[in-house]
């Protein structure tokens, strides 16, 4: 058993094959499944395809790069779900294209923002984080509340999703030109930063 193991490592492409297979039939034993698990593949009840604005301002969300310090993925720990709300689940997020789980924290996880501060908590946030928060290191996003809301593909990525799954209607769709006629990027997204996590709300929040 020692030789053959010794021929292995001496050997560098029968060693990447093999810990390619191995990783491989790992994958496909872990990953498959879940493809067909229904807690993972249908949404959760009460689950709402995002609006037009709202999908306006997750674009914007993106474009800023908020996903590199927040978080929207709450871990099954008491110390996570004291703070943030409920561990999230993965029917909360089957229309999601892209995923924004996040993977870093330098500010609070968003996964449960949704209605926990007003909007005009959030406008005066995203103008001066400071002024709400004094020991906060975000940036400031001031020319948001100027810059109008400008998405030609809105109407397109919408019927894309819809191929992919997501429940939008021929009038949703119709209509999402005139839902973000005259909405600044601001209203956008903190429209977007109040429809997280409400179909999964923590009963204690």
């Amino acid at each position: 058993m020692s030789f053959k193991h010794d021929t292995i490592e001496k050997r560098p492409t029968l060693l990447i094959v093999l810990v390619l297979l191995v990783v491989a039939v790992g994958g496909l034993v872990e990953i498959a499944p879940l493809f067909f698990q229904k807690s993972t593949t249908e949404p959760v009840q009460g689950l709402k395809p995002y609006t037009a604005l709202q999908l306006a301002g997750r674009e914007i969300f993106a474009r800023e790069g908020c996903v590199g310090c927040h978080s929207q993925m709450i871990r099954p720990f008491r110390a996570e779900t004291e703070r943030y709300g409920h561990y999230s689940v993965a029917g909360e997020s089957v229309w999601d294209r892209p995923f924004l789980w996040g993977s870093k924290r330098t500010g609070p996880d968003l996964a449960r923002v949704g209605g926990r501060y007003s909007d005009e908590w959030h406008r005066v946030h995203l103008i001066n984080p400071r002024d709400v928060v004094p020991e906060s290191n975000m940036p400031s996003y001031p020319w948001l509340a100027d810059a109008p809301v400008k998405s030609p593909n809105l109407q397109g990525h919408m019927k894309t999703l819809r191929t992919l799954g997501v429940p939008y209607t021929d009038e949703e769709i119709s209509k999402a030109p005139e839902e973000i006629q005259g909405k600044t990027e601001m209203e956008a997204i903190i429209a977007y930063l109040q429809s997280l996590g409400l179909a999964l709300k923590d009963k204690r929040s």
